[in-house]
């Protein structure tokens, strides 16, 4: 699996991880889905994506976005 797609299934995880704490425990939980999002909007601009350095140093392969 390549950085693209684990990058895509960790972010999507966090939402919905997100909105089920923000539902259940507290709706401060919201503000980890607004992070997420942002920070999805912040990487498509610039290409620098945290989540995609820390996959690359565990060892998964290149995708075409995060390379």
């Amino acid at each position: 699996m390549s950085i693209d797609r684990i990058v895509m299934l960790f972010a999507g995880f966090m939402v919905l991880l997100s909105l089920a704490l923000g539902h259940f425990v507290s709706p401060y939980w919201f503000w980890l889905t607004a992070f997420v999002g942002a920070n999805l909007m912040q990487a498509s601009v610039t290409g620098f994506c945290p989540a995609a350095m820390i996959f690359k140093k565990l060892g998964a392969k290149p995708g075409v976005a995060f390379s």
